[in-house]
């Protein structure tokens, strides 16, 4: 994103293209010249607060995605091998690598179960055991 003399049309196109494919998480990051490459020397270059503004209207549209999709889970059940306790909640991932979390009174490390899914974040789903 962002490498010199993107216009804003053209951001808006993969704006636009981005928000319909809804990719579960996007890294995003601003392209930066570093010293002594072509590209640092063209003429172009987008100004700092157009990259920035971008680069944060990229990131909430990926958190956007991914709480859309954490959300599909709630009130299903889904299969989880919880990996360790951190925080007072035993930490797991879906097979498909959705970070879950549950309170338990039994021990659940290196365990896989099945638990309803009662609620999501934007980076995770909570569990009932």
């Amino acid at each position: 994103m962002d490498f010199r003399g993107e216009s804003q049309v053209e951001f808006e196109k993969t704006y636009q293209f981005l928000q319909e494919i809804k990719f579960y998480k996007m890294h995003i990051f601003k392209y930066s010249p570093r010293k002594g490459t072509k590209a640092a020397q063209m003429k172009g270059q987008i100004d700092g607060k157009i990259k920035e503004e971008r680069s944060k209207r990229l990131i909430a549209l990926s958190n956007k995605h991914q709480k859309e999709f954490n959300e599909k889970y709630v009130g299903k059940e889904v299969e989880i091998l919880f990996e360790e306790e951190k925080n007072g909640y035993y930490q797991g991932h879906t097979k498909n690598y959705i970070l879950t979390l549950a309170t338990s009174q039994k021990d659940l490390e290196n365990k896989v179960i099945k638990a309803k899914c009662t609620e999501a974040s934007m980076d995770s789903i909570f569990l009932e055991i």
